[in-house]
Formats: C-alpha cells, structure tokens, sequence
C-alpha cells in the first residue's frame, strides 16, 4: 500500500518544516552543470546542435531543416482533432483574452506633481516573446494559450512557440490549433534546454527573442538560469504545486478529489492539504486510495511519489493562524480554498500566485477555461511575482515635462541634493549656467 504522508504541523520538528518548504528546482546545481554543454553548443551550431539534441533527449527524428511548422501541418492538425476539442480551445481562448484585455493598463497617463510639471507613464510592448510549452509527461494546448494570448492582447510584434516534438517527430495537434486560436504562427520542435538556448542565442531557423515565458522542468529552469544574461527569463514557472486548504465546513473527500490535480502533474509536483479539521484530515486520507482507482497508473504512479516524500501529503494545522503561518510560508503555485465561506480567509492570505475561493472553483478550471493565466510562480517566488498577465508583456517609459515657470520651483533642490551626492555635473546643469542657455 502506498504511503500517504499526514503529518501535525505543531509536531513538525524545523529540519522536517524546511524540507516541506523546499522544491526541486531549489538546488539546480546538478541539472546547471549537465545543462551547460547543451546551452554552449547551440549556441555555438545553432540548428544542427538543436536538431541532435532533439533526436537525443525527445528521441524524436528531427532534422535542422525541419525544426519549423508548416502551413500544411497546422491544416492536419485542426483536420485530425475531434470536434468537442476544438469548441474547448475555441471556448477557452474567448475567456482567456477577455480577462487579459480588461487587463490592459492605460497606454499613457499623466498628473500635474506641481504646477507646470507634468509626469506620468507610457506603455508600449516588449519586442519579442518565445512561449515555452511543455510536452514531457502529456500534451499542453493550455500552456499555448495561457502564454501567448496575454502577449497577443499586450501586441507584442514578434511571438513564437517552442515546444519538444513527439516520438513521430511532429509537433502536438492540440498545440497547433491552440496557437493559430491565438494568433500565432510561428512554432518550433525545440523543447528543454537545447529549446531555451535556441530563443537566447538565435538560430538559423529562430530568431533571438527579448523574452521566454512558460513553464518547465528543472532542466528548463537550469537553462533559463544560465541564459539570463541573454534574455528575459519571466517569472519562475517549474513543476507544479499546489496547497488545498479545506476547513470543517468543507468535505475531506472533495479535498482529496482536489488534492489529485497538481500532485499527477509529475513526481517532482507539490502537493499539500493543509486543514483545521481532524475529520477532514481522516476522510481525505481514506479518499484518496478509492479516487486512484479511477486514474492512470502512471498518475497514479506521480501522486504516490509525491504524497509519499517530503513535497506532499496531509497537514493538520491547530488553528487558521498556524495553518496560514504555513501556507503563507510555502508560497503555492495554486492556493484552493474550500469552505462554506471561502471570502473569509482572503486577509490571511499573503503569497500565492493563484487564489481559488470555494467549492466550485477546482483547479481544474482555472488551468484551462476561467481566464487567468495558469502559468504562475512556482518556488515560493509567490511572495516577489505574480501571475503572469499582460504586464509581463509591456514595459513602461516615464514621461516628465517642466515648464519654464516651475523650473525655478525645481532647480534649487536638485542642486542641493546632487552636490551631496558629490555629482558636479548634475549641480552644474541646474545653476545660472542653465539660465543662460536657455535664455531666461
């Protein structure tokens, strides 16, 4: 019988608190170290390095002249898909670009700081954007839209895709459909890190982009790390986790339902319920056995492992206050709560990168159709990022004007703080000498 952690956090001694808190990617030494030849080669062969590599690690037949879509794969792959799946993308896409468009900022806003000067912002988007979809254990058409529909809205020129292709060689169906759902043309059998380097570096066939989004494993995560230097690598998105937060209100059974969606991601997933309730505890515990008989063996297989390490289990907290002392701590990728009165628990909740409040609201629908992007912080950079959204699309320009009249309001305290700063020329270019070149 498989083990399923249950633990009490008041008995939890700090050695075994800290290990729950850490993730796989919390130590990428191991996968920097055996992901930096990869990173070094395409750089240096470009297509014919990313090309081996994929052969290598997907086992997929590709070649450097085939890393690209066709025009005539994207027509098979709509052609191949069943109908409900492509009224689901079609549905999900709606609600996705919805919410990111009631996102949008202003493009340009300015106040009056002081009579005669104006300051505000100027939005405009980032140049390029590669979108990172995964394929390792399972397809992602989610992933495609999630990504590149926020960076669509925001109108960024430049949008790909890089995704590992199947063991045919050929790129996802669903993918494909999703991406032209979204706009997008551009999508490349360049998966892991040799896929990561491949948008840093450029390639005869992919060009060099601004940015990288998406989410990945740890040797994603490792490539991004040694290529940030070359490219924005976004927000940190590795394999998932989720905490599932259940008070007596709720029901032990509908939290182990939930529990499940995060943890059969993969065995590297996180997966904790954390709740108030000794029943709800014992009945999760008891649920979960009877739930994986209606699962995959090999997500059966990833949720044993995760419930049976230090990454997941059942956590039985005294009070709210020590059961949000954790969760805050842990900083979840996806935070559910489930309770009659769900609202309740939002002043208590400090860092999450999703917050799905009730009974009806699994995670399942927010990774694929309410709207929100599903690709969020993972690592406990819930407490510094944020969801990803339009804003990681866009960059902001500081606008300032001062007129003659209020420069004089200005110029007085400026020089006084830069010649405390030590700097000449700043004091200088706010003295009578600036009066005289401007003619005053």
């Amino acid at each position: 019988m498989a083990t399923i952690n249950f633990h009490r956090l008041a008995d939890l001694s700090p050695s075994q608190r800290a290990a729950m808190l850490a993730r796989t990617e919390s130590d990428l030494g191991p996968y920097i170290d055996k992901v930096r030849p990869v990173v070094d080669a395409v750089r240096r062969d470009g297509d014919r390095a990313l090309a081996q590599f994929t052969r290598q690690f997907d086992k997929a037949p590709v070649t450097e002249d085939r890393i690209a879509a066709t025009a005539a794969d994207f027509a098979a792959a709509h052609q191949s898909l069943a109908p409900d799946l492509i009224k689901a993308i079609a549905f999900a896409s709606a609600n996705i670009r919805a919410f990111h468009e009631r996102q949008m900022p202003e493009r340009e806003w300015r106040m009056e700081v002081l009579p005669g000067v104006m300051a505000g912002d100027r939005t405009t988007p980032i140049p390029s954007v590669a979108c990172y979809v995964p394929r390792g254990k399972g397809s992602f058409p989610s992933s495609v839209m999630m990504t590149c529909i926020p960076a669509v809205v925001a109108g960024v020129a430049d949008i790909c895709i890089i995704t590992p292709p199947g063991p045919d060689g050929s790129i996802d169906a669903a993918t494909l459909a999703a991406a032209q759902a979204a706009g997008v043309s551009k999508v490349y059998k360049a998966g892991g890190a040799q896929g990561i380097a491949a948008v840093a570096f450029g390639t005869a066939t992919i060009g060099r982009y601004a940015k990288v989004v998406g989410p990945g494993s740890p040797w994603v995560v490792a490539a991004k790390r040694l290529v940030a230097d070359f490219i924005d690598t976004g927000t940190p998105a590795g394999p998932s986790e989720t905490i599932v937060f259940a008070d007596a209100t709720s029901s032990g059974r509908l939290a182990a339902l939930d529990l499940l969606i995060e943890a059969e991601h993969g065995p590297d997933s996180g997966a904790f319920l954390v709740t108030t309730s000794e029943d709800v505890a014992r009945e999760a515990l008891a649920a979960i056995p009877e739930f994986w008989q209606d699962m995959g063996a090999e997500r059966v297989g990833y949720t044993q492992e995760v419930f049976g390490s230090d990454r997941g289990g059942i956590l039985l907290a005294r009070d709210d206050a020590e059961a949000f002392a954790f969760i805050n701590d842990y900083a979840p990728e996806h935070l559910q709560i489930l309770s009659k009165e769900p609202e309740r628990y939002l002043p208590l909740i400090h860092n999450a990168g999703e917050i799905l409040l009730g009974e009806a609201t699994p995670s399942t629908l927010a990774n694929f159709v309410i709207g929100p992007s599903h690709v969020l912080p993972t690592g406990g950079w819930a407490k510094t990022f944020s969801a990803l959204s339009v804003h990681d699309f866009l960059k902001r320009s500081s606008i300032a004007r001062v007129s003659r009249a209020a420069y004089p309001v200005l110029a007085p305290h400026a020089e006084a703080l830069a010649r405390y700063e030590g700097f000449d020329a700043h004091a200088n270019a706010v003295t009578k000498k600036r009066d005289r070149l401007m003619g005053n």
